[in-house]
């Protein structure tokens, strides 16, 4: 029920503020933003609390090797992005979502080897990723509803999985868990009212946020169950809050994102 809770009341404030982030320092800030684990982190508190620090630990585990799971949708988008709608490139990108979920749930790799392969599948896919030319135009005003239809469908996609889950079953709900939810959703606005770039630039910030978060996931797995919860939580976020500051230089320092108004 808190897990609930927390998702409908920050679902819409955080693609606000994702979205505002956005129309001020890029589409690409926006994706960085919701890279940090704003929910999956409190669910894996309260996980902890309810279940205990080896379930917890387990967890989390799992939580980021989904990391790998999210970097098969971005590259997947972004290549179909190129040269089709953004109807198209949303579904093969939950398609390979989907198949590499599943390929994950049938392995078991300890938590230090799983993190090796995503550091190494974000770098590659972050290489890979189609590098579109900036349009040389003027900055696009957005429509007034922009927003707030943002904030309206991420919170539906909450409420719909959420309401869904206990007929979908323990396991099909674990392989929909890592899906990114408010980086598709401003990866799809982006795309549909600026155009491909401004999504696949979306899905850049997403990818070089996903460093901290898979080394927040790390941390509290090797953490939990020798260190407890509270010294476990405040090592993962400092963690992630320093890998977090490397990747926000690195995207700002790259290639410049437009700004729309």
């Amino acid at each position: 029920m808190e897990a609930l809770a927390l998702k409908l009341i920050l679902t819409p404030v955080l693609i606000g503020l994702a979205s505002l982030a956005g129309r001020r320092w890029g589409p690409a800030i926006s994706g960085w933003l919701v890279g940090l684990p704003f929910t999956s982190a409190p669910i894996a508190f309260f996980l902890a609390l309810a279940q205990g620090t080896h379930f917890a630990a387990l967890a989390a585990t799992g939580t980021m090797a989904g990391t790998i799971s999210q970097a098969g949708f971005c590259l997947a988008y972004a290549v179909i992005a190129r040269r089709q709608a953004w109807p198209a490139a949303f579904l093969g990108g939950c398609a390979v979502f989907a198949a590499a979920t599943i390929v994950l749930r049938l392995l078991t790799l300890p938590a230090v080897l799983i993190f090796a392969v995503v550091i190494l599948v974000l770098g590659l896919v972050i290489w890979r990723l189609p590098r579109m030319p900036d349009a040389d135009q003027e900055a696009i005003r957005l429509p007034v509803w922009d927003i707030p239809a943002r904030m309206v469908v991420a919170t539906g996609f909450v409420l719909l999985l959420t309401g869904i889950a206990p007929a979908l079953g323990a396991r099909l709900t674990g392989l929909l868990a890592p899906f990114p939810l408010y980086a598709s959703v401003l990866t799809v606005f982006a795309h549909a009212l600026q155009g491909a770039e401004a999504g696949i630039k979306v899905l850049r910030g997403l990818l070089l946020g996903l460093f901290g978060f898979a080394t927040f996931f790390l941390v509290l797995a090797l953490l939990l169950v020798p260190g407890g919860i509270g010294p476990a939580f405040a090592a993962a976020l400092a963690a992630a809050l320093c890998l977090q500051g490397i990747s926000l230089w690195l995207l700002r320092h790259g290639n410049h994102s437009g700004t729309v108004r």
